[in-house]
């Protein structure tokens, strides 16, 4: 039997930890490239600031970065949330061994950035917009495809900025941090496209404020149950 709510975390009112380094976005480029350097520069900052909690605190544990950009800068056209906290929250996986069952992320414009760990906590249980289930890998078309489908039809955010909370329910085989990509590159019905044959580029670099969360449920195998809320920032 699989659950029949998804699951939303919220973090507690604790004070987030300011960082000396920017955030660095996902790259695929050489190990050897400055990217990539940048890249692990930064995760070793914010493991030592942040380290030691990470090791103790119970579960569910959950992983926030608020992300300061420069005036100027814009902040509704690329820099992805998404591109922000996936290499973040993987090689801090990787390093402590934990397991994140949240991980959210904001941007807006500041001279600060920041980065919070703590053990989350189940949010009010509102019914999510979209109730969405995918059964193929996350590597292949197909898992967009089924996504896209799903949500044919629907009428696009207003323009502007986006907050959105994505709530996977997973079996005990997936990492759930490998269908965060696919699946928000799935979601141009609901985000809108600039151009509409080219389903997996939507107009993501608006979200604002993204809120993953997970669940497992052994039951499911390889399906996976995603809840979809989404809405302007006011």
């Amino acid at each position: 039997m699989t659950p029949s709510k998804a699951v939303f975390y919220v973090m507690p009112p604790t004070r987030p930890v300011s960082l000396d380094l920017p955030p660095q976005l996902a790259s695929w480029d050489r190990h050897d490239a400055p990217a990539q350097h940048r890249l692990t520069a930064f995760v070793d900052h914010v493991y030592a600031l942040i380290g030691d909690q990470l090791c103790r605190l119970p579960d569910p544990l959950g992983l926030q970065l608020e992300v300061g950009l420069p005036v100027g800068q814009a902040l509704l056209d690329q820099r992805d949330l998404d591109n922000y906290l996936f290499p973040l929250a993987s090689r801090l996986r990787r390093r402590s061994g934990r397991t994140f069952a949240m991980v959210s992320g904001t941007k807006r414009h500041a001279s600060r950035s920041s980065v919070q760990v703590a053990t989350a906590s189940v949010a009010f249980a509102a019914e999510p917009l979209y109730s969405l289930r995918t059964s193929a890998s996350h590597t292949s078309e197909r898992y967009k495809q089924q996504i896209y489908d799903q949500l044919r039809g629907t009428s696009p955010l207003p323009a502007g900025a986006v907050e959105l909370d994505l709530s996977f329910t997973v079996g005990s085989g997936r990492t759930w941090l490998n269908l965060w990509k696919p699946t928000i590159d799935a979601l141009g019905p609901l985000l809108g496209q600039d151009d509409p044959k080219r389903h997996w580029h939507p107009r993501d670099g608006r979200i604002t404020r993204l809120g993953l969360h997970s669940q497992v449920d052994a039951a499911l195998g390889y399906d996976v149950l995603i809840a979809v809320r989404a809405a302007p920032v006011a």
